[in-house]
Formats: structure tokens, C-alpha cells, sequence
């Protein structure tokens, strides 16, 4: 056995590396990602000869045993930008762990609970792996008890590949096309981070190859996901989630300023929306007397207020309640919700002419 202190954590670490089926990881590739988790724990760095022995002592001398598949695969040098061959490592069997353990009784049943939520997810990486491995462990899964609601329009299997990519860190070039030409194949190399749902449907959140603003793309514009294994994965830098906190939907807006829309809902609709909230922000204003003074016409109900960007969710949002909404201010919204509905009357204006 090697002697070294950190060999268990190293060991731990390896375990992960050499399970991972997306990506190609040489004995240089193990020795970086290691030293950067020992970096993490404090811990001293080790050099490419322990690697090389943990490798060895893994496979053939330990209590493991472990089948380890040795392979090459092209890859370019980044000295020369060349094409050349790379030896690489990885677990023959991809659900083999050197720290297999039993469950107990608790997380068995919280396992059945889970492959159930799960299924429900077609496409999900792995998904028969998953089923093989709820067999072997003899975990049951009874009756649904969440249930989601599906797009039938989406791509069964795009949500899983999208998954597996952000996933793995994987740098991919979409193929995509617009409502308006479907016919017109488009495509872009984007680093992938987030998948984001929002009414009923599926977004893929990612930034371009050449550094530019994020990028939102529904799931059912996408065509296909090709990986790109040897480009270099560029991490999103910060809580990708703090983008969508100060937005209705998925719509990423410009440069522009936070707005606080003040609106009055019916009584018809006033306790749908305290009870699902527009946006987070969303609160009553309990001092309505001069509210009322201002706005006379507006009977009972209550008023609201939001502070959040304008795109185009927010005048979805705010136009679909029809009269049982109304937008007092800022001015620009309650002039975009007022085109929304003027343009909606005449519509329908002309069906009954």
C-alpha cells in the first residue's frame, strides 16, 4: 500500500474520477483534478508517481480488484494545437465503486421514493442504469404520489442530454431553429448551466463560446446536442440563480432598471393572486386611502406592488387577467399591457362583425 496519509481521500477522489463516463481523464488529468480537491481540504499535493501508484494499487494489489479499461482517444495539444493520442483511464463497469456499502432499510425506501420522481423525467442519462441498479438493491417503488406536467411537444430525450452536458461540464454546439424559419438549421457552440423551468416548459440556460450575455433557449427549438469533449468548459462565474431573481419567466433583460409596478386586482381574482404571487417581491399595500382617492373607479379589490425588470412575461403576465387586473404605474407598462389588450379587442371585434 502506498505510504501516504491521504491515500483514503485520494482513493475517494479517484473513485469519482474513474466512474465518470463523459469525460477522458489521462494519468495527468487525474493527478491535476486530485491535487485541486486536496488544495480544497488544505491538504499537500501529490505528484504524478502516487498517482500512478494508487492507479496500480487500485487495480492489482489492494483489496479492490478493480477492472480498470486503458484506451486512447485524440485530443489536441495545447503546445502545438496538434491532434494527438491521449491515455486515458477509466472504470470497465461504470456503477463499480471501491466504496460499495449497504443500505439500511430508511435509505432504501427514500432510493424508491426517489427512482419513482425520477421516472418521470424520460430521457434522464443513465435512466436503465438507474433501473438495474433499484433491481439489484431490491428497492421497491409503489405509487406516485408527485406528479408533474409534461410538454408533449418536447424531445423525450433532449432533457436527459442536456442534463448529463451541464452535468459534466461539457461544452456543446446546439442545433437549433426558429418558430419562424423551421426549416433553417442554426447552430452555436455554448457552454451549458442551467435548465429552467417556466409554464409548462423547458429552458436551456448557456453562454456563448465568444464571451457575451447568457443565452435562453427553449427545449423545443432544439434540434440536437452535439458534445464537444475536447473544447475547455467554461464555468459560469457567480449563482446563476440571482439572474432569474428579479425577472418574471425566463426572458433575461438589458440594461435597464429595476421597475416597481403597482396594480389593482378584483375581487374576483385578488385572493389567486395572494395565494401564487406574480413575483417574489410581490406585497399588499396596506395603506390604500390615497390609493382610493386617486382611483375612484376601482371598486373593493386590494392593491399590489412587484419590483422587478420589464420583459416579455411580466406584460404577458399582467395582460392575462384581463379586467380583473390593472396596471397603475409605472406609465410605459400600463401603456404595453393597454396595446396588449386594445390589440386583443380588435381581434375580436372583427370575428363579430
Amino acid at each position: 500500500m502506498p505510504a501516504n496519509k491521504n491515500a483514503v481521500t485520494r482513493y475517494y477522489i479517484l473513485d469519482k474520477l474513474l466512474a465518470n463516463r463523459y469525460h477522458d481523464y489521462s494519468t495527468e488529468d487525474l493527478c491535476r483534478l486530485v491535487n485541486e480537491e486536496l488544495a480544497e481540504m488544505n491538504q499537500e499535493p501529490v505528484s504524478r508517481r502516487t498517482i500512478e501508484l494508487d492507479l496500480n494499487y487500485i487495480e492489482n494489489e489492494g483489496p479492490f480488484l478493480a477492472e480498470i479499461k486503458h484506451y486512447q482517444v485524440d485530443d489536441i495539444s495545447q503546445r502545438t494545437q496538434k491532434t494527438i493520442k491521449k491515455s486515458c483511464h477509466r472504470y470497465a463497469d461504470p456503477s463499480f465503486s471501491i466504496f460499495t456499502q449497504k443500505l439500511t432499510d430508511d435509505e432504501k425506501y427514500l432510493l424508491g421514493e426517489t427512482f419513482t420522481l425520477l421516472g418521470q423525467f424520460e430521457g434522464l442519462p443513465n435512466l436503465e442504469g438507474l433501473e438495474r441498479l433499484r433491481e439489484s438493491l431490491k428497492v421497491k417503488t409503489d405509487r406516485q404520489i408527485v406528479s408533474f406536467t409534461k410538454n408533449p411537444l418536447e424531445g423525450k430525450n433532449l432533457l436527459g442530454e442536456l442534463f448529463t452536458v451541464i452535468s459534466q461540464e461539457q461544452v456543446v454546439e446546439l442545433h437549433y431553429h426558429r418558430f419562424d424559419a423551421p426549416e433553417e438549421d442554426r447552430h452555436l457552440i455554448v457552454h451549458p448551466y442551467l435548465l429552467k423551468e417556466y409554464n409548462r416548459r423547458w429552458y436551456l440556460i448557456a453562454a456563448p463560446d465568444k464571451p457575451g450575455k447568457l443565452l435562453t433557449f427553449a427545449l423545443d427549438r432544439i434540434d440536437k446536442v452535439v458534445p464537444l469533449p475536447v473544447k475547455k468548459y467554461r464555468p459560469y462565474n457567480g449563482d446563476l440563480n440571482e439572474c432569474f431573481e428579479d425577472i418574471i419567466g425566463v426572458t433575461l433583460p438589458d440594461e435597464k432598471p429595476i421597475q416597481t409596478i403597482l396594480f389593482w386586482v378584483s375581487d374576483h381574482s385578488k385572493d389567486y393572486v395572494v395565494t401564487k404571487p406574480l413575483h417574489e417581491s410581490q406585497r399588499n399595500i396596506r395603506d390604500e386611502k390615497e390609493l382610493r382617492r386617486q382611483y375612484p373607479t376601482l371598486e373593493g379589490g386590494r392593491f399590489f406592488a412587484i419590483e422587478c425588470f420589464e420583459n416579455y412575461e411580466l406584460i404577458r403576465e399582467l395582460t392575462s387577467f384581463g379586467a380583473d387586473l390593472v396596471v397603475l404605474s409605472p406609465k410605459e407598462i400600463q401603456e404595453k399591457v393597454f396595446e396588449k389588450v386594445s390589440e386583443m379587442y380588435k381581434t375580436y371585434d372583427c370575428l363579430r362583425k
